[in-house]
């Protein structure tokens, strides 16, 4: 048996080692003149912490309102909030690697490559995206724009129902499953029934929302103590719940392509869209550039993991703003009103018509600059030459980033009036200086690759909505909650639906 006093050595050991390490990073690492919170220069669990209470995007602006533009926030992790750091930080001529807070959020193993969102090296990520990224191309999605199209028909259906019966609907819910079916409708061929059906299908909703905590706490913890945050699922019900939710997405996405090419149909066969044509790369030249099943696989696991809640949260943030400003809401209502009764908007309307409506096209960049979809600082690692960052030098090795949620809200970009919904600042202002800051869809090399399909269903599912309905909170005073999990969502959106005489 091992003797009390070799635990009291060994704690002795441990007591000297933190006062030690205390000592360095305060007084002598490489990072000890950038400011920021004592517990976060000397260890990670203040970042974990911020997790746990998910408002990290808050704390940051109040610590860089307190601290300046550049701020630490691990003893090795920095965040800058300057605008003009965005070409730095986020360059696209030797790019910085990303760190590995990203390898979390993919262990499924389809492939031996990493997908898009956790390839750490840059170049491995260029050289993987070349493949196919054209099938993410704007005009290559709208090709499917029909079959966005059946999605958007089956939710103003929806819509209808709860307008009739004059009860509450759960508007963030239904956006989400709206989302999940277009994926469905691009991926798979068919969607997967969670409107059709008014429920969550296979719980999948659920296990993204068991899941989400779970990874993301692995992804900021020092990497020695992420065994042991996989281990708590043997003993912590919730982390066990959350590895089951992994493997129950991961087990849908292979399912899914299964299926779609075991039972292959000639309305299938012929659909030009998203699975289809990564099916074509794989039969034309899978062997040439080692683009299997396993990869298209991957794509699928990536939109079903991160398709749905990224644009759900823009959906989410467009509605609630609109009804939070109902002069807002107004003058978008009287532009698809006019365009309507001009026969300028189709039923479904077009992605090619709403892009011409100008508020519009201002609703959502203000919606997604204040509640982008990622709200947590996108890490990149310092080159070997090290960096230079609002006028201090970090090392090779370190890591920095940006937080969209805090550079969004910069006074000197945007206006006094930053905090606010007011999307006439897009059609007032500098709109593409305001343009070159936003970071919803990420910025440099390494922008969202899914992002053409968010913003077609975002600019086609809105005035068509908007059109045929008006939204307001079911309790006008209630405010929605979010919590910060890398994505941040929203909750509260308990709406009622009003059925508005048809223009046009």
């Amino acid at each position: 048996m091992i003797s009390i006093s070799v635990f009291v050595h060994l704690a002795w050991v441990l007591v000297v080692y933190w006062i030690a390490w205390i000592v360095y990073a305060r007084n002598f690492h490489p990072l000890r003149n950038i400011p920021g919170p004592w517990l976060a220069s000397v260890s990670r669990v203040w970042y974990m912490i911020q997790m746990i209470r998910g408002d990290m995007e808050k704390t940051q602006r109040r610590l860089h309102e307190q601290y300046g533009p550049l701020i630490r926030i691990a003893p090795n992790e920095l965040a800058c909030a300057a605008p003009e750091a965005i070409k730095t930080i986020y360059r696209t001529q030797g790019a910085l690697n990303k760190t590995d807070f990203y390898i979390p959020w993919n262990t499924q193993n389809f492939s031996k490559h990493k997908d898009m969102f956790t390839t750490l090296n840059d170049k491995t990520h260029a050289e993987r995206r070349r493949i196919f990224n054209h099938v993410y191309t704007l005009s290559n999605i709208l090709k499917s724009e029909k079959y966005i199209d059946k999605c958007s028909d089956l939710f103003l259906e929806r819509l209808t129902e709860y307008a009739n019966a004059s009860k509450p609907m759960d508007l963030g819910k239904w956006l989400q499953m709206y989302a999940f079916d277009v994926i469905g409708e691009l991926y798979f061929g068919r969607m997967f029934g969670f409107m059709e059906n008014s429920h969550d299908h296979e719980s999948w909703i659920q296990s993204l929302d068991l899941l989400m905590p779970f990874v993301v706490m692995t992804a900021v913890a020092p990497t020695y103590v992420r065994q042991l945050i996989l281990m708590s699922a043997l003993v912590v019900p919730g982390s066990l719940k959350a590895l089951k939710a992994l493997d129950t997405i991961g087990k849908a996405s292979r399912d899914c392509v299964a299926k779609r090419f075991a039972n292959k149909s000639e309305s299938t066969e012929n659909r030009a869209d998203v699975l289809n044509q990564l099916y074509s790369i794989h039969l034309e030249k899978g062997e040439k550039v080692d683009f299997g099943i396993g990869d298209i696989e991957q794509e699928s696991y990536v939109a079903l993991f991160a398709g749905s809640d990224t644009t759900a949260i823009g959906f989410r943030s467009v509605f609630y703003h609109l009804m939070k400003n109902p002069e807002a809401y107004d003058r978008l209502q009287q532009e698809v009103d006019e365009a309507a009764a001009n026969g300028q908007l189709s039923s479904p309307v077009a992605y090619a018509e709403a892009n011409r409506l100008p508020y519009l096209c201002a609703c959502i960049k203000e919606a997604l600059r204040l509640h982008p979809g990622v709200q947590l600082t996108m890490a990149r690692l310092t080159p070997a030459e090290g960096l230079e960052v609002c006028g201090q030098y970090i090392p090779v090795g370190y890591r920095v980033g940006m937080n969209p949620a805090v550079v969004h809200y910069d006074k000197a970009v945007f206006g006094e009036d930053a905090d606010d919904f007011r999307p006439a600042r897009w059609l007032e202002g500098d709109a593409a200086a305001m343009e070159k800051v936003m970071l919803h869809f990420g910025a440099g090399t390494r922008t969202c690759i899914g992002k053409n399909i968010s913003l077609a269903e975002l600019h086609k599912l809105i005035p068509y909505v908007v059109r045929n309905f008006r939204i307001e909170m079911w309790e006008p005073e209630k405010t929605w909650t979010t919590r910060n999990l890398w994505f941040c969502k929203q909750e509260g959106l308990d709406v009622r639906v009003i059925a508005r005489k048809k223009t046009g």
